[in-house]
């Protein structure tokens, strides 16, 4: 027990300027420390347990007599109830530090996701949708929130907001632009699932569509249907392609190479003379600019081989197709090229064209239209089975497709193709 010893008044101790430990009164163990610089701070010696401890209470004159003889008290008190104040501070202290570490905002959390995850995306217009979308809807709700604060509440806020904010009495995000809200979920629910994987937050995730929104949201394809791309009725293939054949342009051979081959445009836009073989015949698309990431080829048709043999040299570019400055063309060109022909479809409806005149002008099976559209097997079983890419029955097919669009070949004649070819 500190021997008690006579109260110091603030005069007395504004005195004290010897280096060491002073005694101040009136509550045992305070003191006033004097370091040999002359810095004065106060100090609570005690023992707590079977440890000896001195307790800072703060410099002096910051904190003044009076206040520090109330935080020694405070602090006896907590002694005498079992409780280390030294080691209450150093906890505290932790869980400050902790909080300063997890305590990730969920932009902060949404930017170090796309960030993390950029570099197995497709391109760079995929990161650029990712952060457009968030930035545009989820922000305003959820950005400045702590990720681990995020809940059922403000996610459905996010979706409830007015789908054009110039009409907040119009329908709500999920109503109104239903296909950008279903991309929107799914991206708030992967970043609060890395979250919670970094330790930023736990619990359920609120964002969850099985079992969780879809009780509190109508269904997407009950409030929107699902629009397919624009495209061309079978029969009427052969005519444009005649219309197309006679435009000038790099667009117009692009979109021309597009048909015939079946492919995405970005696939051809993006297309380098490293890539074909025009003795056999073979485009080779690698992994890195397909869709599903893996490498394709692509049977040419002799029409094909002749197409790219008729395109001009550009002087130091690779690219199949070149824009007037030399660089690859954009994705509005081929566009472009149908809007001029006054065309009701867009590039990538050739591709649905292509599907039907299979399923409904050929005896081709429809695993052999499907690998040349370069779709991913869904069924596991099917794909484990199916090794090969039927390149040969795939050659076959292609050429019939550039017979049937270099003129309208009627449906009889095209069946009677495919049973002397059985």
């Amino acid at each position: 027990m500190p021997k008690i010893v006579k109260s110091l008044g603030p005069l007395a101790v504004s005195r004290l300027t010897g280096a060491g430990l002073h005694a101040v009164g009136e509550v045992p163990g305070l003191c006033l420390q004097v370091t040999e610089t002359g810095a004065r701070t106060w100090v609570l010696r005690a023992t707590v347990g079977t440890k000896r401890r001195e307790i800072g209470l703060g410099g002096y004159p910051a904190v003044t007599l009076s206040d520090a003889r109330a935080a020694a008290r405070r602090m006896r008190e907590k002694i005498r109830a079992g409780v280390d104040p030294v080691e209450e501070a150093r906890a505290a202290r932790s869980a400050m530090l902790a909080a300063q570490v997890t305590g990730q905002t969920f932009k902060q959390c949404a930017e170090a996701y796309i960030k993390a995850m950029a570099p197995q995306w497709r391109s760079g217009k995929h990161r650029q949708q990712w952060e457009n979308t968030l930035a545009q809807y989820a922000y305003p709700v959820l950005g400045g929130l702590l990720v681990r604060h995020v809940a059922q509440e403000q996610v459905i806020r996010v979706f409830e907001q007015p789908a054009d904010p110039a009409a907040p009495s119009g329908p709500t995000l999920w109503a109104g632009k239903t296909e950008t809200a279903t991309r929107l979920r799914g991206r708030i629910e992967a970043v609060l699932d890395w979250a919670k994987v970094r330790g930023y937050r736990d619990g359920e995730n609120p964002a969850r569509w099985r079992g969780h929104l879809d009780k509190l949201l109508p269904a997407p394809g009950k409030i929107a249907k699902v629009e397919s791309f624009a495209a061309l009725p079978i029969d009427a293939v052969g005519g444009f392609m005649q219309r197309l054949r006679a435009a000038d342009g790099m667009g117009a051979r692009a979109l021309e190479f597009v048909i015939l081959t079946a492919a995405r445009s970005g696939e051809v836009r993006g297309a380098t003379w490293q890539e074909i073989d025009l003795q056999e015949g073979v485009w080779t698309v690698p992994a890195a600019r397909m869709k599903a990431g893996k490498e394709h080829r692509v049977p040419l048709s002799a029409a094909a081989v002749s197409l790219l043999k008729s395109l001009p040299e550009v002087g130091g570019s690779d690219l199949v197709f070149t824009s007037p400055r030399g660089g690859q063309l954009s994705d509005m060109t081929l566009s472009a090229v149908l809007r001029r022909m006054d065309v009701p479809a867009v590039p990538h409806g050739f591709r649905s064209t292509f599907r039907d005149w299979v399923s409904e002008r050929t005896h081709y099976p429809r695993e052999v239209a499907e690998m040349a559209l370069a779709h991913t097997i869904g069924d596991k079983v099917e794909a484990a089975y199916r090794r090969g890419d039927l390149f040969a029955k795939r050659r076959l097919m292609m050429e019939d497709w550039a017979a049937f669009v270099a003129s309208p070949i009627e449906p009889a004649k095209v069946i009677e193709m495919q049973r002397k070819r059985a």
